[in-house]
């Protein structure tokens, strides 16, 4: 059973909050519920909560946020996610490439790696490699051609996956309805080589509408050794069966080649960030992406959302990567560069989820009841470690063998059940519960060696989740929320998968598993006022990592971490309030602010449990910023929108340990906190002609977000530097 002593102040905090809910709107009137979604404000803000309900899925008492790209000022041309996510409070990002090919975002104390502990979709699906035994996000949808992003914390457990972080969703654009045909484009040159295409039709013709999209993007990089290209092309089609039932097909395919220019020491980065010493490592992302939907109304009580999805996907990277400090240097004896290592993994997986939500009568109220099931099945074949060629371009082909060929696979089902419960006219309630049954397997081999084959058989296990979320409508514009859900972090391919056949894998090895506490108070007060503030706790049981036993490496569940803190969001129109609703112009400031407090509480290393001075109970999670704030000003008017932002964030450890002094590979030590400052403009010039432009990084801070061990680094990996770009955008 889970111990929540170590949050006992949430858990009061929860308990008290759950007193007070919000009415529910009526499922049968769909003006209230954009209403209550709304919470419609003066100007564009770019961000709002969600109402009650999101299609199928319920949404009262959830911690939410749904940001519209084309509402802010920020560089859709570079997915620049401190500027994206900048009114969502707690997101950590890490930024170590500046091409916005992968996003590496998190909150409340967890890895930003590939946004893995965030359950990622578009559209609805999952998008990631395989969502439990490689949850990482090398796909990330273009955001000049996302409508919205849709944001759900912890309380995402019950009802899309177990993930700690919660769920994020690109929900991507759809054909205007009031003509059949509609064009989009953008153009964007920029500093270091950047140009960006983006086009987009789109239209509504009797009983279909349609959109599709070709995206490019290319640049050498701020860094040396950083060109890359991305494109893709996303096509998708609905078709009205009759006025309740609308049939969808879309299909999405991106294809990046990024060069990666490895990581630096810390005396390197010190003296020019921009340095690389890797001009031979590539990665290669052919990624496919494609769904069937259903989204039918059998009657005005009753939704039914079913989706059919799969994903057939590579990752493949060839490269140096021995340690930093180690020159890629020539082979003397041939007189040419040595062989780069060459690593593939091949993804196949597919799903199929359907939910239901019907209304019903419960304490004289109207309840609603959402439910559904998901199939789910992935496929990995992983190659490591073979020797490739001594070139310097993107070539993948080998000269050997691979030493680690691998299958790797997961199959999982799962069921969920919420219900809001009305219990007065501004009290709801929302229990609910998920069943998720896992099996995980692993064969192959890790070396040539004929020790090297590995079997793991089948893992299998049912994990019950539990949840509780409530609102209150406090005032007609405001409302209180909570919500208590259980989480957990199925065991990874990486955890299965021994580096060495010396390596030892626990044979007890347990999924981690906690919950997250959130509750907050939201709204507008006014018409000139927009806020979100709340506090969190996050139990996170059973994290897995390595220890020496007995002189080998014993992969285990080595001890539990908890993050606690405040996530707060205000924003002011500050013109509203000095002239009143007369006003033609706008000048609006935001604030976004978190405080992490993310430790470890236990720790479960035999190697040192005789030795207290080593353990690492009370140390902070790594990668885990103390302090997060996000501040803007944006001026609007009828032709100009302009904002300046500052970003201030808090230096971080990036081990468990806690070490302070860099090592000489430059993969744990201690790295500084930052402050970066953008500022972006758009210039309306017709109903059809914009233009937007902006300066990343004004002030040109040196910073770095980063160490890795392995790809894309080993080392210190800079964020960008000062760079410029500018979009000419035009609609018919």
């Amino acid at each position: 059973m889970m111990m929540i002593d170590p949050c006992r102040a949430c858990s009061l905090f929860l308990a008290t909050l759950t007193a007070l809910t919000l009415t529910a709107q009526s499922d049968t009137t769909r003006a209230r519920e954009l209403r209550a979604a709304e919470i419609v404000g003066p100007y564009r803000s770019g961000v709002r909560a969600m109402g009650d309900t999101l299609g199928a899925v319920l949404m009262a008492g959830k911690k939410t946020e749904v940001i519209t790209p084309a509402a802010l000022d920020a560089d859709l041309s570079l997915n620049v996610a401190r500027q994206v996510f900048a009114k969502v409070p707690g997101i950590s990002v890490w930024e170590n490439d500046g091409s916005g090919v992968q996003l590496g975002i998190a909150a409340r104390g967890l890895s930003p790696n590939r946004s893995w502990e965030f359950n990622l979709r578009q559209d609805g699906y999952d998008i990631a490699a395989d969502a439990f035994g490689y949850p990482e996000g090398y796909y990330t949808p273009p955001m000049e051609a996302v409508e919205h992003i849709e944001v759900v914390r912890g309380a995402a457990s019950l009802a899309y996956g177990p993930q700690f972080g919660g769920m994020v969703n690109f929900v991507m654009k759809k054909g205007v309805a009031d003509r059949p045909l509609a064009f989009e484009t953008r153009q964007t040159l920029g500093a270091y080589g950047l140009f960006d295409s983006y086009n987009g039709l789109g239209g509504t013709k009797g009983k279909w509408n349609y959109y599709g999209f070709l995206h490019h993007r290319s640049a050498d990089g701020w860094r040396q050794n950083s060109r890359y290209a991305t494109t893709t092309v996303h096509g998708g089609v609905r078709y009205a069966v009759t006025p309740r039932m609308r049939l969808g097909l879309e299909y999405t395919r991106s294809q990046v080649e990024q060069q990666q220019p490895g990581g630096l020491t810390d005396a390197e980065f010190a003296v020019d960030p921009r340095s690389s010493s890797r001009a031979r490592n590539w990665m290669v992302l052919p990624w496919n992406v494609g769904a069937v939907t259903l989204d039918w109304r059998p009657n005005a009580r009753t939704l039914v959302d079913a989706k059919v999805y799969g994903v057939i996907a590579e990752a493949n990277k060839v490269g140096f990567v021995k340690p930093i400090n180690q020159p890629d240097t020539i082979n003397s004896a041939t007189n040419d560069y040595a062989a780069r290592q060459v690593d593939l993994d091949r993804f196949t997986n597919m799903g199929v989820e359907v939910r239901v939500r019907r209304s019903w009568t419960a304490f004289g109220r109207e309840a609603l009841l959402s439910t559904g099931i998901r199939g789910y099945g992935a496929d990995n074949h992983r190659q490591q470690q073979a020797p490739g060629t001594t070139g310097s371009d993107a070539d993948l082909s080998t000269t050997g063998d691979f030493a680690k060929d691998l299958d790797l696979g997961t199959r999982n089902a799962a069921l969920y059940v919420e219900n809001l419960f009305r219990v007065t006219d501004k009290l709801s309630v929302v229990p609910g519960v998920r069943l998720e049954h896992i099996q995980s397997r692993v064969d192959g081999r890790i070396n040539t060696t004929g020790t090297g084959g590995i079997d793991s058989g089948e893992r299998t296990r049912f994990v019950p989740l539990f949840g509780l979320g409530s609102q209150y409508q406090v005032t007609s514009s405001t409302q209180a929320y909570a919500n208590f859900s259980q989480a957990y972090r199925p065991v990874l391919y990486s955890d299965l998968t021994p580096s060495a056949t010396t390596d030892v894998i626990d044979p007890d090895l347990q999924d981690a598993s906690g919950y997250n506490i959130d509750g907050g108070y939201r709204g507008t007060l006014g018409e000139a006022l927009r806020f979100d503030v709340g506090g969190f706790c996050l139990y996170y049981n059973d994290r897995i990592g390595a220890v020496l036993k007995d002189g080998v490496n014993f992969k285990t569940n080595i001890g539990t971490s908890v993050s606690t803190g405040a996530e707060a969001y205000a924003e002011s129109d500050l013109l509203r309030v000095i002239r009143g609703r007369s006003t033609t112009t706008h000048l609006s400031l935001f604030v976004s602010y978190a405080y992490v407090n993310a430790r470890y509480t236990r720790w479960n290393n035999p190697a040192i449990a005789e030795d207290p001075t080593k353990s690492i109970a009370e140390k902070r999670v790594e990668y885990a910023p103390e302090n997060i704030l996000r501040t803007g000003l944006t001026y609007r008017d009828k032709h100009i929108s302009a904002t300046v932002q500052a970003n201030v964030i808090d230096g971080v450890y990036t081990d468990a340990a806690n070490t302070e002094t860099p090592n000489a590979a430059a993969t744990v030590g201690w790295i500084p906190g930052y402050s970066v400052v953008d500022a972006s403009f758009t210039w309306t010039l017709s109903e059809h002609i914009s233009l937007t432009g902006g300066v990343n990084n004004v002030m040109d801070e040196m910073y770095a977000t980063r160490r890795a061990g392995g790809y894309p680094g080993p080392g210190l990996l800079p964020g960008m530097g000062r760079n410029a770009y500018f979009t000419l955008g035009a609609k018919f």
